[in-house]
């Protein structure tokens, strides 16, 4: 079974702080749920559009356990106190 991957690219951070109460939420949440943190913090290079905030990439045995984290009370918990925080744009994917 392929792994599952989160690939989270932030396109702004509005509120530092509503930032850092996600953080201290998803991060337990997302490694309760079997997530490896892989990558995360601010791009070296972006190219194309040019957008160097935050990235994060996290990975999962599947794609089934990734949602099945992002979907949990745990996250969905910090999710709710991220609330606009940031605008960013998180996908899974299923690895090759």
């Amino acid at each position: 079974m392929a792994k599952g991957y989160w690939v989270s690219a932030y396109h702004a951070v509005h509120d530092p702080e509503k930032l850092a109460a996600y953080a201290k939420l998803a991060g337990p949440a997302i490694e309760a749920g079997g997530g490896k943190f892989l990558a995360r913090g601010t791009a070296a290079k972006a190219y194309e559009a040019g957008i160097l905030q935050r990235t994060v990439i996290v990975e999962f045995e599947s794609v089934a356990k990734a949602i099945e984290t992002h979907d949990g009370a745990g996250y969905q918990a910090a999710l709710k106190a991220l609330g606009d925080g940031v605008t960013r744009d998180l996908r899974v994917i299923e690895g090759v």
